[in-house]
Formats: C-alpha cells, structure tokens, sequence
C-alpha cells in the first residue's frame, strides 16, 4: 500500500512539473518575456520594438539597457535614434534625452562612472552640436563638460572605453578635431 502511494504521489509529481521542465529557458532559446507588455502609451498588447534597425547596445551597471540605430519609435513612443529599456524591454520612460540625436547612432558604451558615449552619423543631440560623437549622463541628458569640439569629419561606428577612462573610437573618418586621424583616435 505505501510503495503503491509513494509510486502515485511520484507520477503525479511528474505529470504536474514535466511541462514546467520542458518551459525551462535553454542558452540560445528566445526569451519571450523580454519586450513583452504595453509600451507607454498603452494600446499595445505586445511589444513591437523599434520601428527600424538596432545597430548598438550597452548595459549599465543597474541592468538597464541602451540601444542605438537607425530607429525614431520604440513601442510606439517617440525614440530618436537612442532608447533606454529596462531589464524586462520596455522603454524606461525617465531616460532624459530629450529630442535625442538626429542622425543614426552606430555605437555606444557604458564609462564606470555611467555616463554614456554614443558615436555615428549624427551633428547634434537634444539640439547641441555635437559632431557624430556625444557623451551623455546616466540619465541621458548631455553631458556639456565633454567637447569633442568640431568631432570627426565622417561616421564613428565604433567606441571603447579604456581602463583609464581614455575612449578609442573607429569609423570611416580621416580626422578628429581638425587634427588628422585615418579611422581611429584615442581621446
């Protein structure tokens, strides 16, 4: 009788958990939870993403996620060119960055400090020059105090912060600042 019991409770245990196993993530499986929901505006049922390519993104320490492209909507709700998502997808609507870029932004990264550098085929952000390459806060205002004066005279597509805090930036541009530069500097 108790072999007869503990042999039941172990099938049902097995029949009730079997399929939780089979929804166990697998590296390399797509998380459908993430981008999943509302955007802010509320009229969608699913996340849609942006509204055209994502060509760069950084993670901050928090976990909180930049991305950067060619897109001008995320969810629906107006992101030019830079977007910041929670952990879960969904736009974070308190990411400062006002009208954003107005170009394409190719590539970003995270300093310790949490400010962020964006580089790509933008003059401006938030309406201050700033040629192809822009050093934001964490909350993605601008920074003012970074000026990398007249920038680069052609796209960044690349930005590496250095262990020192030096950024090496790549791209197709042949100066930087007036001073020549075939295709990679050091700030």
């Amino acid at each position: 009788m108790k072999a007869t019991l503990y042999r039941n409770f172990a099938i049902l245990v097995y029949v009730l958990f079997l399929p939780l196993v089979g929804l166990a993530q697998r590296a390399g499986d797509l998380d459908r939870s993430f981008n999943y929901g509302r955007g802010e505006n509320y009229q969608f049922n699913y996340g849609i993403g942006a509204d055209n390519n994502v060509l760069t993104s950084a993670m901050q320490a928090d976990g909180k996620i930049i991305i950067g492209g060619d897109f001008t909507n995320y969810n629906g709700t107006t992101r030019n060119y830079i977007a910041r998502l929670n952990i879960d997808g969904i736009i974070d609507a308190t990411f400062n960055m006002g009208i954003g870029a107005n170009g394409s932004v190719h590539t970003t990264a995270v300093q310790a400090d949490g400010k962020i550098i964006i580089g790509g085929d933008f003059s401006s952000y938030n309406g201050t020059t700033r040629n192809l390459i822009a050093r934001l806060n964490a909350d993605g205002s601008l920074d003012a105090t970074f000026n990398p004066g007249i920038g680069a005279n052609n796209t960044i597509s690349t930005v590496s912060v250095l262990a020192d805090g030096k950024i090496i930036i790549g791209g197709s541009f042949t100066s930087f600042n007036g001073t020549t530069r075939n295709r990679i500097a050091r700030l």
